[in-house]
């Protein structure tokens, strides 16, 4: 690409608004810049402003770099309705090719294949891995397991989330996933779980807050299609106005990729979850609910479908949304996982990391 050629890169705010951006590149610094879309602004000279405030930055600004100079380019007045300094930064970004779209990308599907859980938790690392480093194909894949299982999160305390002997009781095994975030209960056939791996560019500029509705836009499209209107409550449940259907967590690797992983409750038997894991009155209070049972709202209820069908219209959503392509996971990254396994998922040390 020319110095001197024009770039143009858009980002539509979650919820909000299409902010664009037009510039140039002279002597490795931005040019000519002009911000546009069909955001609301107050007043009208502010944007005269914000153009000014990049101009002159260098082609490598972060996207806290370049979202501080708007910030600090603009009056203590400036209303911004429908975006905000940080998505012009991602808008910028885009334009330079240092942040990415859903469309630079070719995405693959891996469909479900019956895997152990731990085996499921080391092919997320795997895979997120390769992506990073640019030796596979950005990916969504959807989890199948056969025995009932509790993840917890990378954080959580063992002993303080699971009960051991209720765990014992109903033949349930405990896992611990490399990401933050909350404790899991899945049996088979009574969850939807799925792993989104991609390189972090596609968040660039984004908040972890922002980044999560961001790259489940077509899930809330797919429930939209079976008649839900879902949403985000944040930082990571996924809701309807009759309840929770899931949560979200994220793992960012050194060398550029990430996973972003949903589980989904599609039916549950809430006195067993509630035997095995100790939910705190503090969470569920927080939550606003005197009792466990009342938290989730399983899909099965809110959409009268089958399992296979709510699973089917993720992957239709998906692959139409993104052209996406079939994809597999491929032997040498299986034979990586189960080392992975050996070393780190599988063992009494990761489990027991945080007593």
């Amino acid at each position: 690409m020319g110095q001197h050629e024009r770039r143009h890169g858009e980002f539509k705010v979650v919820g909000g608004k299409l902010v664009v951006a037009d510039l140039s590149v002279v002597d490795g610094r931005l040019a000519d810049v002009s911000v546009n879309g069909d955001f609301f602004l107050e007043p009208d000279e502010a944007l005269q402003d914000i153009n000014a405030a990049l101009t002159g930055l260098e082609e490598d600004a972060s996207p806290q770099q370049i979202a501080g100079a708007v910030r600090a380019g603009l009056a203590d007045d400036v209303v911004l309705f429908g975006f905000s300094p940080e998505a012009i930064a991602t808008a910028v970004r885009r334009a330079l090719a240092r942040a990415t779209t859903w469309d630079d990308h070719v995405w693959e599907v891996i469909p479900p294949t019956v895997r152990p859980t731990v085996e499921n938790l080391a092919l997320d690392e795997v895979l997120a891995r390769e992506v990073g480093a640019g030796r596979r194909r950005p990916a969504l894949r959807l989890w199948d397991w056969d025995e009932p299982s509790v993840v917890i999160g990378s954080f959580q305390s063992l002993r303080n989330e699971v009960d051991a002997e209720g765990a014992r009781r109903h033949g349930i095994s405990v896992v611990r996933r490399v990401s933050g975030g909350g404790a899991m209960f899945m049996e088979a056939g009574n969850c939807i779980t799925y792993s989104l791996y991609l390189p972090q560019t596609l968040v660039d500029g984004l908040s972890f807050s922002e980044s999560y509705p961001f790259l489940d836009q077509w899930v809330m499209q797919a429930f939209q299609e079976m008649g839900l209107e879902a949403f985000y409550v944040p930082l990571n449940d996924i809701a309807t106005e009759h309840g929770k259907i899931g949560g979200a967590a994220q793992k960012r690797f050194a060398g550029g990729g990430m996973v972003h992983h949903v589980t989904m409750s599609y039916d549950i038997d809430a006195q067993k979850m509630t035997e095995v894991l100790r939910i705190g009155r503090e969470k569920l209070s927080d939550k606003g609910h005197r009792s466990a049972k009342k938290r989730v709202d399983p899909l099965r209820r809110q959409t009268g479908m089958a399992r296979a069908d709510v699973v089917d219209k993720l992957l239709e959503v998906f692959t139409g949304r993104y052209a996406a392509v079939p994809g597999a996971v491929g032997e040498d990254e299986l034979a990586a996982a189960r080392e992975l396994v050996d070393t780190k998922f599988g063992t009494r040390e990761w489990l027991t990391r945080v007593p």
